[in-house]
C-alpha cells in the first residue's frame, strides 16, 4: 500500500511506501516513530479516512478498498479515537456526546441508553452524577474519557488509539492506559495504540512496529525491537530507560538481560543476578 499527499504538485509527499501488514484477531500493537513517519496517515486508512493511492486494505476479511463498499459498516468495526478526542466534543451534555455515534445506527433508545451507560462505566465515569452535566465543566482527563466512551458505545471490534495520554497528568495518564489495558485483557479487542512512550508502549502491547520515512522500518515483540536499540537511535527514538539501565550494568560487568523495559522485570533481574553472585 502507498499513499502521496498532494501528487503531481510541487509539495508532493510520500507519505507511506510499500506497507505490508497484517494484523491477527486480538493483538495489541504499539505503532511508533518519530514525527512525520506515518504513523497516523496509516491509521487513517484503517477505518476509510483516507484511501490509498495504491494497494488494498482488508478489515475483518472485507476488502474496503473496493468498490461499493459501505463505509458505515466498516467505521462501526474500527473505532479510532484521535489525539486530543476531547477537542471532538461538542453535545450540550455527556449522554448526548456518547450516545451520537449509537443514534446514527438507527439502533433504538433503549439500546442506546444501555450503550451509553455500560460505555461510561468502562471508562471509570459515574453515569448518575455526570450524564446531564456538560462535558466541558469537566477535567481534562474525564473528557478525554467521554470521547473514548462515545467510541466504545459504537462496539468497535478494532480501536485505534492515536496518542491517547498526550498533555494528560500522571495520575490522568495512568487512568487511561489502565483502562486500555482492560478492554484488551478482558473483552478481546484488538488494539493499536500509537504513542512516543516506549515504557508505555513497552509494558502493554504485545508487538511493536516501528514506521520511519513512511515505512515499516522495524516490527516484533518489545524486546526484541529495543533491543536494537542504536537502529532505533539512528531514527530518532529511544529506548525505555530500564533497557538503556540494564545496558549500562552490563558494561560494568554485570551479566544482565537487555531486553527488559520495566521496572519490575528489573528488579526481578537484578535481584536474581545478587543472589547468584552471593550478594543477597
Amino acid at each position: 500500500m502507498n499513499h502521496i499527499y498532494n501528487p503531481g504538485s510541487p509539495f508532493q509527499t510520500n507519505a507511506l511506501e510499500n506497507i505490508n501488514l497484517e494484523i491477527e484477531t486480538g493483538e495489541f500493537i504499539g505503532l511508533i516513530g518519530h514525527t512525520g513517519s506515518g504513523k497516523s496517515t496509516l491509521v487513517q486508512h484503517l477505518n476509510g479516512l483516507l484511501k490509498p493511492t495504491s494497494g488494498r486494505i482488508w478489515v475483518a476479511g472485507e476488502e474496503i478498498t473496493s468498490p461499493g463498499t459501505k463505509m458505515k459498516q466498516i467505521r462501526k468495526k474500527v473505532g479510532l479515537v484521535f489525539q486530543y478526542p476531547e477537542h471532538q466534543l461538542f453535545e450540550e451534555t455527556v449522554y448526548k456526546d456518547i450516545s451520537f455515534g449509537p443514534m446514527n445506527l438507527g439502533l433504538t433508545d433503549t439500546e442506546v441508553a444501555y450503550r451509553v451507560k455500560e460505555a461510561m462505566e468502562l471508562v471509570k465515569l459515574s453515569y448518575d452524577d455526570l450524564k446531564d452535566r456538560s462535558p466541558f465543566d469537566l477535567s481534562g482527563g474525564q473528557r478525554r474519557r467521554v470521547a473514548i466512551a462515545g467510541v466504545l458505545a459504537m462496539k468497535p471490534e478494532i480501536l485505534i488509539l492515536d496518542e491517547p495520554t498526550a498533555s494528560l497528568d500522571p495520575r490522568g495518564r495512568d487512568e487511561i492506559l489502565e483502562q486500555i489495558k482492560i478492554f484488551h485483557q478482558e473483552f478481546g479487542l484488538t488494539i493499536i495504540l500509537v504513542s512516543h512512550s516506549m515504557e508505555d508502549i513497552g509494558r502493554l502491547v504485545n508487538r511493536i512496529i516501528v514506521m520511519d520515512g513512511g515505512k515499516i522500518a522495524l516490527t516484533g515483540k518489545p524486546g526484541e525491537v529495543f533491543a536494537r536499540s542504536s537502529e532505533l537511535e539512528k531514527m530518532g527514538l529511544g529506548v525505555p530507560q530500564i533497557t538503556t539501565l540494564m545496558k549500562k550494568l552490563n558494561e560494568k560487568g554485570y551479566q544482565l538481560p537487555e531486553d527488559l523495559f520495566t521496572v519490575q522485570d528489573a528488579r526481578k533481574a537484578i535481584m536474581s543476578w545478587l543472589r547468584g553472585n552471593n550478594h543477597a
